[in-house]
């Protein structure tokens, strides 16, 4: 069964860091690019980041570029999503996800889904 479970969040102060991790099962992340989107209270869900497996590639979301850092420990099998500096406005439920259909930017190209897990950072 694929199935991506998500592991990390929680409450920090603005500033702080935290890591986020979701680890595959079922399928490879050798071939599936890993994505992490946001969604806030009353807001849209939104791309955040993520990672090509084909070249290694990362690409963010201006809000958060030069803040976060994504990776893939492929012998894991785990994508990670390391948040530094975080903001009041980084709050949200984050996802990661899993697309081998070229397109990493649309939520609806994804396959598979983690859980998602909260970050709240005080100001």
């Amino acid at each position: 069964e694929e199935q991506l479970v998500q592991s990390g969040g929680g409450l920090v102060q603005a500033g702080g860091s935290l890591r986020l991790a979701c680890a595959a099962t079922g399928f490879s992340f050798d071939v599936y690019a890993a994505g992490w989107f946001r969604q806030a209270p009353g807001k849209e869900r939104e791309w955040v980041s993520c990672i090509n497996p084909n070249n290694g590639n990362t690409d963010f979301a201006d809000s958060v570029k030069g803040r976060f850092a994504v990776s893939v420990d492929n012998a894991k099998n785990t994508a990670y999503l390391q948040m530094n500096s975080l903001k009041p406005e980084d709050t949200a439920v984050y996802y990661c996800a899993a697309n081998r259909r070229g397109d990493f930017y649309h939520p609806r190209l994804y396959d598979y889904w983690g859980q998602g897990t909260q970050v709240t950072v005080s100001s």
